[in-house]
């Protein structure tokens, strides 16, 4: 299981900021901190629309994404930050020229947005790196995709695929955790969940569900500035998810065998019963239903799941209320 915690634009274009979460995030037990590589020229237009209006100081989209970028030099400070922390630096890039500055800091692989899965010039640019890709599937149909991993197939590559639903924040009825075990089985490759849901739950049921990474924002609060962070997570439900995860992982890898519980056998013994009657009984009674309990402890009667055993038979001496019943207390 990979755990990637992604920054994306939450440093709001400060390098400061951006230095900062990788501080914070490398404490909280992720695998990779994942940034978001842009040029602005190269990958957007003064015609760009807002998907929504959150900026008080980007007159348009491009403006937006101007304001987010990083030279190479800032770029290269950032990897290796993420070295000095022993975390993985992972960016996605949104233009074949972002490739090229990730390509001169020594990105070990990709990871492509869902806007970006038929933007097969792109794909081919990362592809040719040779390196790992990891696909987000959030816009695309199962047809889109089909096409994707061939196109990428050609390159052989290593490939693995996020489930994914382009809504911030996602609901739990557009989460598509079903969609986990079709791609397994669609595509024979490493698939995990890319979470905009804004709280630690999809991802949990994810990993349950066997998800091999984990993708979802990290904002320092949810009331920044910024189009992520309502759908974000905080450092401290960062810290909750790693640790739910990795103990599901744990309950993953230690499978338990329903046929075989001889180490419970003290603790049945203690917990499970024995029969005994629940009123005055006088020698050659005749046993019903509604005589009976069941006491603990198990071994001092007849087991209460022998019950049928004993109704309709004989006493052969008065049984007190709530003592145990034994066999030899029964004629045949």
């Amino acid at each position: 299981m990979q755990i990637v915690g992604e920054i994306a634009q939450a440093h709001d274009g400060s390098l400061g900021i951006a230095h900062s979460y990788i501080d914070v995030l490398a404490e909280t037990g992720v695998d990779a901190i994942k940034f978001q590589t842009h040029v602005a020229e190269a990958e957007s237009s003064i015609h760009e629309k807002f998907r929504t209006k959150f900026s008080y100081e980007d007159k348009t989209r491009f403006d937006y994404w101007k304001r987010m970028e990083f030279s190479v030099e800032e770029w290269k400070g950032l990897k290796k930050h993420c070295d000095e922390k022993n975390i993985e630096f992972i960016s996605s890039p949104f233009s074949n020229a972002a490739v090229d500055i990730l390509e001169q800091i020594g990105v070990q692989r990709y990871k492509v947005g869902s806007g970006e899965v038929s933007n097969f010039l792109l794909l081919k640019k990362i592809a040719k790196t040779g390196k790992p890709i990891i696909l987000s599937s959030g816009m695309s149909s199962f047809t889109e995709l089909d096409k994707t991993i061939e196109f990428l197939g050609e390159f052989n590559n290593d490939l693995s695929i996020l489930q994914c639903t382009t809504a911030y924040p996602t609901n739990p009825e557009q989460w598509g955790l079903n969609v986990i075990p079709e791609l397994k089985s669609r595509y024979n490759m490493p698939v995990g969940f890319s979470d905009h849901s804004g709280d630690i739950y999809a991802c949990l049921a994810a990993a349950a569900l066997g998800a091999e990474i984990l993708e979802f924002h990290v904002v320092f609060d949810k009331r920044m500035f910024g189009p992520d962070a309502k759908a974000s997570l905080t450092i401290d439900e960062t810290k909750k998810l790693v640790k739910g995860v990795n103990e599901i992982n744990v309950s993953l890898n230690n499978t338990i065998d329903k046929n075989e519980n001889k180490q419970f056998e003290e603790l049945k013994n203690i917990f499970e019963k024995s029969l005994a009657v629940n009123k005055n009984l006088s020698e050659g009674s005749r046993l019903q239903f509604s005589d009976l309990e069941a006491k603990k402890p198990k071994g001092l009667g007849i087991d209460a799941s022998n019950y049928k055993n004993v109704i309709g038979k004989k006493i052969k001496k008065d049984l007190k209320k709530w003592e145990f019943i034994n066999y030899k207390d029964l004629h045949e």
